[in-house]
């Protein structure tokens, strides 16, 4: 049954009041002179062969933001469609890693809640391929009075198989609104992408074929090698909570995304964005191969910077003992290919 309002498993506060708005610019004002935003996150030449020709193996490009390629099992999927140049009176710090005139066809988009850096309306409408767009609960109505129709919506610890590969909405802790009238009646959450049993079976058995590729600047050749049919978690966006641990205890996760920017000042953005630090200790909750950092680099929503969130990163991996190998830190436009495919 559909809710009219949605509300995050354990009883945080995300609306703010004026009072809180006001304590924040002011904290601003002190602290801009202190900030560097000089830093970029790199951008390198994506190679567009692979990524149009890709069929067989587990690919993830990241595209700027929380917005990402994933192809896995034959499928090109998007998360957080946001090729946006500007949000509200932020211009966008790094243009996208693939231009949207220069993506594949899209299969499916997977949306994380419907606030505007999660969610662009005339980016999803510029991708081209059938896609179908999974929802958070509440959020069909309003894709469909845009003239989407082929959209599922589904509420926390649903599933819905596509094509060998299923798809569950897990929980978040965070909120939602796109106009003054509807906040929270939409949900929130996260997607864990698996194939089935009998489609990882059938991928496993299959023989490598070989995709033409262009060389990479700034390419890695030391990325970590995952499973052929890989489980990936999408975190969308969250404070940290208890949910983390209990979607780690039902999946079994390769490959987690996950935010580590728009954290700062704490105490205003805690309840709905997690800080570095806390996106590690949420990585080990799932008990996920692999950390992919997102979140960062493209829009200034908060107070900390590109350089501030992806040292916090570096320092707490190393308080945590967690092997720098386990973090996949790609720039923007960069494919990684998970079954090591480049190397050799």
């Amino acid at each position: 049954m559909r809710k009219d309002r949605y509300v995050n498993l354990d009883p945080v506060f995300t609306e703010k009041t004026m009072n809180h708005f006001n304590r924040w610019r002011q904290e601003r004002a002190r602290k801009a002179r202190e900030k560097d935003y000089t830093y970029v996150v790199p951008n390198v030449k994506p190679d567009l062969t692979y990524l149009h020709h890709n069929r067989t193996e587990p690919a993830l490009t990241w595209i700027g933001h929380s917005t990402f390629l994933i192809q896995h099992s034959g499928l090109n999927i998007v998360t957080d469609p946001v090729w946006s140049t500007q949000l509200a009176l932020h211009k966008r710090m790094a243009p996208p890693g693939v231009a949207i005139e220069d993506m594949p066809p899209v299969d499916v988009v997977l949306v994380s809640h419907s606030h505007y850096d999660h969610l662009s309306v005339s980016s999803l409408r510029r991708l081209s391929g059938s896609k179908t767009i999974l929802v958070p609960g509440g959020l069909k109505s309003k894709l469909q009075f845009k003239g989407f129709m082929k959209v599922k919506e589904l509420e926390w610890w649903e599933s819905v198989t596509i094509r060998g590969l299923k798809f569950t909405f897990v929980p978040s802790q965070h909120w939602t609104r796109r106009n003054p009238w509807d906040m929270n009646k939409s949900h929130w959450g996260g997607w864990v992408i698996e194939p089935t049993a009998a489609h990882a079976a059938a991928v496993a058995s299959q023989p490598a074929v070989d995709v033409p590729e262009e060389p990479q600047v700034g390419s890695y050749d030391d990325r970590p090698v995952v499973p052929s049919s890989p489980v990936i978690y999408f975190a969308g966006d969250s404070g940290y909570f208890r949910g983390f641990a209990e979607i780690g205890r039902r999946f079994k996760i390769d490959v987690a995304l996950m935010p580590i920017g728009a954290y700062d000042p704490e105490w205003f953005m805690g309840p709905q964005h997690v800080s570095p630090e806390e996106s590690l200790q949420a990585f080990l909750d799932t008990k996920a191969g692999w950390f992919v950092p997102m979140h960062y680099g493209s829009f200034k929503l908060a107070d900390d910077t590109p350089r501030e969130a992806l040292d916090r990163l570096e320092a707490g991996r190393g308080k945590l003992n967690i092997p720098s190998s386990k973090l996949v830190i790609l720039p923007h436009g960069e494919t990684w290919k998970m079954n090591g495919s480049h190397e050799g």
